[in-house]
């Protein structure tokens, strides 16, 4: 199950992973708690999630970039 996860959560966008490393909480409770939240709001915090998502491959992209220009 572990493996599955891991697969998911690198795949999709790695949001709550990146969240949960930068401030130091479990990956499970910021997707439990961005789900609460989202009921409770009616879904506007997809749009920040997809924003977060966005910044992070384009800085996946621009590391990319930078490394291959260096060689």
């Amino acid at each position: 199950m572990e493996k599955l996860k891991y697969f998911i959560e690198q795949r999709v966008f790695g949001v709550c992973s990146y969240i949960g490393e930068k401030f130091g909480i479990a990956t499970s409770s910021i997707r439990l708690y961005f789900i609460y939240v989202s009921f409770l709001t009616m879904g506007s915090p997809i749009i920040i999630y997809f924003i977060i998502a966005f910044w992070l491959n384009l800085k996946k992209y621009i590391r990319q970039r930078m490394s291959i220009g260096d060689l």
